[in-house]
């Protein structure tokens, strides 16, 4: 327990079904939010270019996953009175604390996907012989 927390502070434990940490968990785990901090690690970015540099996302789900973020904490969002319209989302201090460890995971996954197509493959054809032994016997 940290030594600055007050006496009374709760303590969270992810683990528990019933603690709110694991709603933070969640979102912090799933690939669009990951990828969105990534992206915002280098300073603010317009929806847009968002969109580019995380290839592959919808509108749908970019509005969305910014929207979560914001209302956790994560980033803001500043609309500027110009025109045309110009919004940029950038990390909160809260969401630099991101930075590191999920850029780390970024990484981690470019290190080693091909061990881990390596084992898919393995995976897979094991599976299919056993597969096909059980309908021949």
């Amino acid at each position: 327990m940290n030594s600055d927390a007050p006496v009374d502070a709760p303590v969270w434990n992810v683990m528990l079904p019933t603690c709110p940490s694991r709603t933070s968990l969640a979102r912090i785990a799933n690939k669009w939010t990951a990828m969105i901090v990534i992206a915002l690690s280098d300073g603010p970015l317009r929806f847009g270019t968002l969109r580019e540099t995380v290839g592959g996302i919808s509108g749908k789900v970019l509005s969305g996953t910014l929207r979560d973020l914001e209302r956790d904490g994560i980033l803001t969002r500043t609309a500027y009175d110009e025109m045309p319209p110009r919004v940029e989302y950038t990390l909160t201090p809260l969401g630099q604390t991101l930075r590191e460890p999920l850029t780390a995971l970024g990484q981690w996954a470019e290190q080693h996907i091909a061990e881990v197509l390596d084992s898919r493959d393995t995976f897979d054809n094991l599976a299919h012989g056993t597969a096909a032994r059980r309908t021949d016997g």
